[in-house]
């Protein structure tokens, strides 16, 4: 018997059915979860000069405690009109640029002002350099902040634009299609006939999409006929970079994917992967656009997308890091031995740990609903008592 892929392997050779995509400069404002295409390097100083952190006044550290002489003042955005002379202060404002000679500033909640005349009221600032930014305190022209392949979140945003970037230079989003194939589904919503049952899988898939860098076409539908299949297949091909399929990836006379691939004018590159839910699992190309045949049970689709749909739209998108991260955390009940196969159990994480779900059937929902994590249990790992740290995929 050929011998199963395992996840890893597998998921190697899905990141390597295609190339990440073409880069391109998108506004900031809609450039959130995006992947950067090239690094963000400093185009300026951050603060571009010395600025003052709190309202109060610009001093120079050796003439505390008092008194000044108060000669102006100063606000954000505006330029000091002098320099600080021994015994002298200004008023400054939070954002505002210290004056030549300042390097203290004492907060207005310290000191007393009549007319020019300013004394200390408070204990003052305890050392040289106290309320103030220094200059590039955040960042120096040349810096790199920011590496290809970093998802910009809100901060990231921020960064790159204070760093000086006119546009977010990032990879074009993938053109994702959902195909659910079945002649018992239908779509939400609508009536059921005799052993029909709603398609939940296509807009499970579009809603795990939502927050990736991808355009997701609306899930699609094709009956049990691997002449229908193959030349929708074949059209979706031609305007999306992956095409994911539901149903139909094990060899029942009624799974056609596989001859419908063929039928495409597309090839196979793997069948199977060693692992439970999800081991009927496809992946090949058809054309440029990379496929994945997901297997129909929900559970079944659910952790297939998890570790292989999501890490390639993020590696087309030009995630540096596409792969979902696993973390460690106690198990709050006992964990029985492992299989054949590597098991992905569909679990809930609390403050008490990780607690496998009683049900890991993969044609359940409810589950599904219920759980916000995978825990990982290796082919014929031995039990787990509570207390022993598990790996694990947060899902929710």
């Amino acid at each position: 018997m050929k011998r199963l892929l395992n996840v890893e392997e597998a998921q190697a050779r899905i990141l390597a059915l295609a190339a990440p995509l073409a880069p391109e400069n998108t506004p900031f404002v809609e450039a959130l979860d995006r992947y950067l295409s090239q690094d963000i390097t400093a185009l300026r100083d951050q603060p571009a000069a010395a600025l003052s952190a709190m309202d109060g006044y610009a001093i120079r550290f050796e003439d505390l405690p008092g008194p000044w002489s108060i000669t102006g003042e100063v606000a954000a955005g505006t330029m000091p009109t002098r320099t600080l002379s021994a015994g002298e202060a200004m008023r400054i404002f939070t954002g505002a640029m210290l004056p030549g000679g300042a390097d203290t500033v004492v907060v207005q909640e310290d000191v007393a002002a009549a007319g020019a005349a300013l004394v200390l009221t408070g204990d003052g600032p305890a050392a040289r350099g106290k309320h103030v930014r220094a200059r590039a305190g955040d960042f120096a022209a040349g810096a790199r902040l920011l590496a290809a392949g970093t998802r910009l979140t809100p901060g990231a945003i921020a960064a790159a634009i204070m760093a000086g970037a006119p546009a977010a230079p990032v990879r074009r989003r993938p053109r994702v299609a959902i195909l659910a194939t079945g002649d018992e589904l239908v779509p939400p919503g609508h009536p059921l006939g005799v052993g029909q049952i709603p398609d939940s899988n296509g807009a499970m898939l579009a809603a795990m999409l939502q927050d990736e860098a991808a355009e997701v076409s609306l899930p699609l539908h094709a009956r049990d006929d691997r002449a229908v299949i193959g030349d929708v297949l074949r059209e979706l091909s031609r305007h999306h970079d992956i095409i994911v399929t539901i149903g139909g990836a094990s060899v029942g006379d009624h799974d056609h994917i596989q001859d419908a691939i063929a039928d495409a004018g597309g090839s196979v590159d793997f069948w199977k992967v060693a692992m439970r839910p999800g081991k009927p699992l496809i992946a090949g190309t058809i054309g440029t656009a990379a496929l994945l045949g997901l297997p129909g049970n929900p559970a079944s689709a659910f952790v297939t997308a998890t570790l292989f749909l999501l890490p390639l739209v993020r590696h087309l998108a030009g995630a540096r890091a596409p792969l979902p991260l696993i973390r460690q955390a106690p198990l709050a009940a006992p964990l029985a031995a492992g299989g054949e196969r590597r098991d992905y159990l569909r679990a809930s994480l609390d403050a008490s740990g990780l607690t496998p779900l009683a049900s890991q059937d993969s044609g359940q929902t409810v589950p599904l609903a219920q759980a916000n994590a995978l825990v990982i249990r290796e082919a014929r790992a031995p039990a787990r008592a509570p207390g022993e740290r598990a790996d694990y995929i947060a899902i929710a």
